[in-house]
């Protein structure tokens, strides 16, 4: 019997394939969305072909290129024309390239926008190099000269490779020192320096006290001069090691012929993109891709790696998680199992669920004024008064990021607890009641483990909205760059009061405060997709707990 479009309908069946296909919509988009950060984002780490190239200018003239291509785009003639360039009648569209020409040193700016029709002669010396330095972008150019102390000790033609295997070695020989120089710089010194001013808090706390006598002083001043023995001794070597990191220079030759000379001590790498093969591009990519996810960032964060953003995101995240899970859970069981069922109680929820809805800024001001101003100030002042007046948790850091992001997640571990509070039977409490256990060891031997995986959903939930949040910590701790990571070798070891990097704040600062856009517009995609991978193993590892803890009270539940 045939069934009519009325029964059809009335059947459900089309609101099950329209669910279907939304899901199915939203799950290709979301696909989708990736592969394009990721094809955007991590290409930018393989070694691309240099080209060299004579370009005929819009005046007529005609310069010699070499760089790059980064990226190709179609555009209207009739755009080119309004630029006063001219564009053969009739011709509707014209292609444009975008070169990375590096040199910003020697040219201004490295990258340029090229017609392609006006590119000729194009060629890819296997002699051309490519430099990357800790300043001033790329170098791409002919080696020409080694040097030593000033003086040439390897030189060849332009075309040539003669020397590239000794300026391989002496790149690896400043390498090392750089590392030698950043361990003394970053953690002897750093933790001297670290020392050195908790003796002068230490020393004024004693003033405070009226407990400076001779005695105390004479021990602080011993172990201070013991400080700055070990000081000068370290600054005599970091001297040695500066000498003889630029020891060795290399004369290179850019595209409009100018000879230049870098310090090998300002070198990250060099190589030949235009003479690698696939297993050398492969392994260059490779160590592109480790040193952007474990190195810090250079160059107004457009060049190196984010790992500071990287630990700054997950620490904060398991700060966060670590305070709003209580909150939440009290909270619930409070409105759930002990709070009287009437207007109030419903009062409460429906003021819970709009905390849920306000703007994630409000919270950011809200915690900067209480927490930062309010609460910190005062801990200054009970806590800190050696510090005072400068701030120690009187200011923007990790705790009160990690607060007031808790306190902008904790209606959702509320939510998500009291529902699955709610499920778990009557007799179950009873049945514990029955048994002789009191209520409270009924709540926390029954039912709050029956209802621990809905507790590891609202976390879920919660780790999922707060690992993007910006805005908020825009006002309560994050920086564009944090000298140090807050948590090191120094005690109390965990620098709760610190300022921290983030991905999410990352991501804003590159893309939209960058001086150098072109150069960190594929960065914005390589940290918008660890993101993502950051925020997706999170919630795989609270997933997996979660499933853990269903299974094992599962026997309870039936």
């Amino acid at each position: 019997m045939r069934q009519s479009i009325g029964d059809w309908t009335r059947s459900g069946s089309p609101w099950v394939w329209l669910n279907a296909g939304a899901v199915a919509i939203s799950v290709i988009m979301v696909i989708g969305l990736l592969i394009l950060i990721a094809s955007r984002g991590l290409g930018h780490f393989w070694p691309a072909a240099i080209m060299e190239a004579d370009v005929r200018a819009p005046d007529g003239s005609r310069y010699h290129m070499v760089g790059e291509k980064v990226e190709a785009v179609t555009v209207p003639a009739e755009q080119v024309r309004a630029a006063g360039i001219d564009v053969p009648a009739g011709q509707e569209t014209v292609d444009r390239y975008l070169m990375k020409i590096g040199n910003r040193d020697v040219y201004g700016s490295d990258f340029r926008w090229v017609i392609a029709d006006h590119i000729e002669q194009i060629s890819h010396p296997e002699s051309l190099i490519a430099v990357e330095r800790r300043e001033w972008g790329n170098y791409y150019g002919y080696l020409l000269a080694l040097k030593e102390n000033g003086q040439v000790i390897a030189q060849q033609g332009k075309g040539e490779n003669k020397i590239w295997p000794e300026f391989e070695k002496r790149i690896e020989r400043a390498l090392n020192i750089h590392d030698e120089i950043y361990q003394i710089e970053k953690h002897d010194i750093g933790r001297i320096n670290y020392t050195i001013e908790r003796l002068r808090l230490k020393q004024r706390s004693l003033e405070l006290k009226g407990k400076d006598t001779a005695q105390n002083l004479a021990e602080i001043d011993a172990e201070r001069a013991q400080l700055n023995a070990e000081y000068e001794v370290l600054q005599a070597k970091l001297a040695d090691l500066y000498v003889a990191a630029n020891r060795d220079s290399f004369v290179a030759m850019a595209m409009n012929g100018a000879e230049t000379e870098v310090s090998l001590s300002k070198v990250v790498r060099a190589f030949q993109p235009n003479m690698m093969g696939l297993g050398d591009k492969m392994a260059f990519y490779g160590a592109k891709l480790w040193e952007f996810m474990t190195d810090e960032p250079r160059e107004a964060n457009t060049e190196g790696g984010i790992f500071p953003a990287i630990f700054g995101t997950v620490m904060m995240v398991i700060l966060m998680s670590i305070l709003v899970t209580p909150f939440g859970v009290v909270a619930a069981v409070y409105l759930r199992e002990y709070a009287k069922q009437g207007f109030i109680t419903r009062m409460i929820r429906i003021a819970v669920n709009n905390l849920a809805g306000v703007p994630s800024i409000v919270y950011g001001v809200f915690g900067l004024g209480f927490f930062v101003y309010f609460l910190g100030g005062h801990i200054d002042d009970l806590f800190f008064p050696e510090a005072l007046p400068a701030p120690t948790f009187g200011t923007p850091g990790l705790m009160w990021a990690s607060l007031t992001l808790a306190l902008l997640t904790v209606p959702v571990v509320i939510v998500a607890t009291e529902e699955g509070l709610a499920r778990i039977p009557r007799s179950v409490r009873e049945g514990s009641l029955a048994l002789g256990a009191t209520k409270a060891e009924t709540l926390w031997r029954v039912v709050l483990p029956m209802a621990s995986p809905a507790m590891m959903t609202g976390v879920i939930l919660a780790v999922a909205r707060a690992a993007g949040e910006v805005a908020p910590l825009m006002l309560v701790g994050v920086v564009k760059l944090a000298p140090s990571l807050p948590l090191d070798g120094n005690y109390p070891f965990i620098h709760l009061d610190q300022k921290f990097m983030h991905l999410g704040f990352h991501i804003y600062d590159v893309g939209f405060q960058s001086p150098n856009v072109e150069a960190a517009r594929p960065l914005v995609y390589a940290t918008a997709l660890l993101l993502v991978v950051v925020i997706a193993l999170l919630n795989l590892s609270a997933i997996a707990i979660r499933n853990h803890l269903r299974e094992k009270y599962k026997a309870l539940e039936m």
